[in-house]
């Protein structure tokens, strides 16, 4: 359909070089990643609606455009998208008493944070072949599905430790959201930083001031989540 190419252009910007043609999907996918990250700010279940939309379109695209490990990190997302749903939709008196907004216990902000140490360690040395890997799988599963897909010529990562932060981080920064954990705000701070200073860097300023709203969102995303996890606790001391 012709919906879904990234060449039905809604609008041309004067941004850089040329200026920079949105398409229709990229468009209706960034207002569903704006919204979706708004409403989880608000601690609105409805969130993970807009997340399905934003990851399925972000993957149309990504595969339109050849880039099958970040189309492969949309399923991962789908997948915490919809279990966030899942979890935070429970109504039982434990599950909502476990999934307060609250701050991670020290020894899980420590073991936390060696995971994404170490992880990010490790990425930023192997990325390179991790993602030829991870796209030989996708494109082997697309060709098995009658896909006419062929093989990329990968060119080296071109930021590989930054690379590595904004996919270790944001794995870990969903997850956090699902449990309502405050640090994941300040993770996806981190994570939309890199992106706008990645993304101006590469000429692309449209993506670019796209992170640099979703910092926006995210800062008071954080500033929202501590208030309720310090009112919480003042309560429960009181």
């Amino acid at each position: 359909m012709d919906f879904f190419s990234t060449q039905n252009i809604l609008v041309h910007i004067p941004l850089g070089t040329g200026g920079y043609d949105l398409s229709w999907i990229e468009a209706i996918g960034t207002v569903a990643g704006l919204l979706c990250i708004w409403l989880a700010s608000l601690e609105k279940i409805i969130n993970y609606a807009f997340g399905l939309v934003n990851v399925t379109l972000f993957a149309v695209i990504f595969f339109q455009i050849q880039l099958y490990a970040s189309l492969l990190l949309q399923v991962f997302f789908f997948g915490a998208n919809i279990y966030g749903w899942y979890a935070w939709s429970r109504q039982t008196g434990e599950n909502q008493l476990a999934l307060k907004i609250r701050w991670l216990s020290l020894p899980k902000a420590l073991g936390w944070l060696a995971v994404c140490v170490i992880a990010i360690g490790l990425m930023t040395r192997y990325i390179n072949p991790v993602f030829a890997w991870l796209t030989h799988i996708a494109v082997t599963v697309m060709q098995g599905m009658g896909l006419a897909v062929a093989m990329p010529e990968l060119a080296p990562d071109a930021f590989p430790f930054w690379d590595a932060c904004l996919m270790v981080l944001s794995v870990v920064a969903m997850i956090l959201m699902t449990r309502k954990y405050v640090e994941n705000w300040l993770l996806w701070v981190i994570v939309n930083v890199i992106s706008v200073m990645i993304f101006a860097r590469q000429g692309v300023y449209a993506m670019a001031l796209e992170y640099a709203i979703l910092t926006l969102i995210a800062l008071n995303g954080a500033w929202l989540w501590i208030k309720s996890a310090r009112d919480r606790g003042s309560r429960a001391l009181s």
